[in-house]
């Protein structure tokens, strides 16, 4: 094996972690299959003999390639910050997807993510990077070009924003179950009493339908409960799966995706809902494990 194969070999025993890092600071799965890419070619052209930690070496190539990408995105972005959300990882019930479940091995929910993209690129990845893969403050710092003290500043100011605005699930997926299969009962019988008995008084429920659909934000039960006639026409065609590690619900139609939906389940009540229903995004997820045995 030469010196080139010997550098691709170890490489991939790292890709699994460094596409988990890059989705987490981009949120879209293309994005962070290029950012991997990236980090490939420039790893393919540095000298690595004096590398010691060629692990931590990558974590940081990706972060650097990944603030780029989300600097670049920031400066033509036109879509409303609010109604974005991020690339959903979908699986059956079941999970038995290797690849997903490496993605998701420190799973963290659509609803966080839909907070990171309110973040600026510096401070979501010194977040991501120390909160969520615990890379120390001073490897980070070099990243983002602050100084240490600095780039603390920045992880704690991402931090209250995401204590804030992103709630703690219960974590028992059987009570998720639950709790959205009553949601989606109440839906599609138009039963408002229902929803309004499983649904958190200050629920926030996404809707992006990128640039061919209408975006919505819809916040506290009563709002939410009254949008039911929307909620009954999408709930008769959803199937449940694993959306980011939690119990969600994909819409599919004649075998294309209509939306894939994160619920938050919070208190054994529904807090937050994101709906994916941009069909140019749709048709990029790889929904077919849905129908694998």
């Amino acid at each position: 094996m030469d010196q080139h194969d010997f550098l691709a070999a170890r490489f991939e025993e790292h890709r699994p972690h460094l596409r988990s890092v890059a989705y987490r600071l981009l949120g879209s799965l293309s994005e962070a299959d290029d950012a991997v890419q990236e980090t490939w070619l420039r790893l393919s052209r540095s000298d690595t003999d004096e590398v010691a930690n060629l692990g931590g070496f990558l974590t940081t190539v990706v972060g650097r390639v990944a603030l780029n990408m989300l600097r670049s995105r920031n400066q033509r972005r036109e879509e409303p910050l609010d109604v974005r959300v991020p690339d959903p990882i979908v699986t059956r019930l079941d999970g038995g997807d290797p690849e997903h479940e490496a993605l998701l091995a420190d799973s963290v929910g659509l609803a966080l993510l839909v907070v990171l993209e309110t973040l600026t690129p510096a401070e979501r990845l010194a977040f991501v990077l120390h909160d969520l893969f615990a890379m120390p403050f001073d490897e980070i710092a070099a990243v983002v070009g602050r100084t240490e003290p600095a780039t603390r500043q920045l992880a704690s100011r991402a931090r209250r924003r995401v204590q804030g605005a992103a709630p703690t699930p219960d974590r028992d997926r059987a009570r998720q179950r639950e709790v959205i299969d009553a949601f989606l009962a109440a839906s599609r019988g138009g039963d408002i009493d229902g929803l309004l008995a499983i649904l958190d008084p200050d629920v926030v429920v996404r809707s992006d339908g990128g640039a061919l659909r209408p975006s919505s934000v819809l916040r506290g039960s009563e709002a939410v409960a009254r949008g039911a006639v929307v909620f009954a026409q999408i709930a008769e065609l959803t199937r449940p799966a694993l959306v980011n590690g939690a119990v969600g619900a994909v819409a599919m139609s004649e075998g294309r995706p209509l939306s894939v939906a994160a619920f938050t389940v919070v208190g054994g009540k529904v807090a937050r809902l994101d709906i994916l229903s941009d069909p140019e995004r749709l048709a990029r997820i790889d929904l077919s494990v849905l129908d694998e045995p």
